[in-house]
């Protein structure tokens, strides 16, 4: 991890949706390893938000945007002339999709689909990893794992938009980009993320962590349904590993690739929030009878592709998964000033993987 890092010093590195949770976890991060971040993002998701949290308007090359203009993404690009892009502008949660299909649609696949036309059309050289969704898989509660060449499909907005994006890519790279030397694409989907500084809506960590700071009762909707759950800085680490990967071997280019937890680290909703109350302290959690929209029971990833082609594993425990979380939020509502424990976290996490 520490070889991979030390790759990404002095380049500069273009974000797209780098305002949101994830976005900012990679921002900062690569910051702290000498890169040169650019943002591109429309606004800023939440209040309070973990891109403010971190002051990382102080750090990064912010350009304010909508990913669905292709215009104003070709020009950006063009003009920063990135070493790296990740892209992850998109809308993410299930329930606003349901709420706003139309814009959960049009930024998922129109927004992908105008970084590929600016990238067909690009001269320099640039190695680029385009963030999807587990969810893109089609569901169909199978207890082994879905892997990288298991069939798209979608039974809500999210999931449809995801599942359609992944055929917009896969169009795009057998019809024009398997002789176009200079751009490297490869496409990573994780599952379920958790950790310090998601404060989005409609989310369950998030949602508890709003509730029991309050001394309020968290209402659940869903306890029985399973997920991958992980920490951010997992997923996050095998982008980066991806995105060096993707430059020299071939392998890797234009392929996709999971980043999940360990396989026997799929847990259900509420062991997941019992393991969270019991770090919290003094946290209580009421059942909802009555689910306002559907959701999969089940859903679990196969990552042996990732790591054969690029050594990567899963290497935190469920309960490393929650500790994490919960010191962030404990020292967040403690202290404001949150850069240092997000920095120490990431150093711990480097420090795990080693060189």
């Amino acid at each position: 991890m520490k070889k991979t890092l030390n790759k990404f010093n002095g380049k500069k590195v273009l974000i797209t949706g780098n305002t949101g949770f994830k976005g900012s976890w990679l921002s900062f991060w690569l910051t702290l390893v000498g890169a040169k971040v650019f943002g591109y993002s429309n606004n800023i998701p939440t209040n309070p938000s973990l891109y403010d949290n971190l002051n990382l308007k102080n750090f990064v090359n912010q350009t304010w945007g909508d990913i669905r203009n292709y215009n104003e993404l070709n020009n950006l690009i063009n003009k920063v002339k990135p070493d790296y892009i990740f892209h992850l502008a998109a809308q993410s949660i299930v329930k606003v999709s349901y709420d706003d299909p139309i814009n959960t649609f049009t930024t998922n696949i129109v927004g992908t689909l105008n970084l590929l036309q600016s990238l067909l059309h690009y001269e320099e050289s640039v190695n680029v990893i385009i963030i999807t969704s587990d969810k893109s898989y089609k569901n169909i509660e199978q207890l082994w794992g879905y892997k990288e060449n298991d069939i798209f499909g979608g039974d809500d907005p999210y999931s449809a938009s995801k599942a359609s994006t992944e055929m917009v890519i896969e169009g795009y790279f057998k019809s024009f980009f398997l002789n176009k030397k200079n751009v490297k694409i490869a496409v990573g989907r994780a599952g379920n993320v958790i950790g310090g500084g998601d404060w989005s809506p409609f989310r369950l960590v998030p949602d508890a962590i709003k509730s029991w700071s309050k001394n309020n009762t968290l209402e659940l909707r869903n306890p029985n349904a399973t997920r991958p759950w992980q920490h951010v800085l997992e997923p996050l680490s095998g982008y980066l590993v991806l995105a060096n990967k993707i430059s020299n071997d071939n392998k890797c280019n234009l392929n996709s690739f999971n980043f999940g937890p360990k396989f026997d680290q799929n847990f259900k909703v509420i062991t997941l929030l019992n393991k969270l109350s019991s770090n919290w302290g003094n946290a209580k959690i009421s059942i909802q009878k009555n689910k306002s929209f559907k959701e999969s029971s089940l859903l679990k990833l196969n990552c042996e592709k990732a790591d054969l082609y690029l050594g990567w594993r899963p290497i935190l425990s469920f309960d490393d998964n929650v500790r994490l979380t919960v010191e962030w939020y404990k020292e967040y509502f403690i202290n404001n000033n949150i850069s240092e424990l997000t920095k120490n976290q990431i150093d711990y996490y480097v420090n795990l993987r080693g060189d």
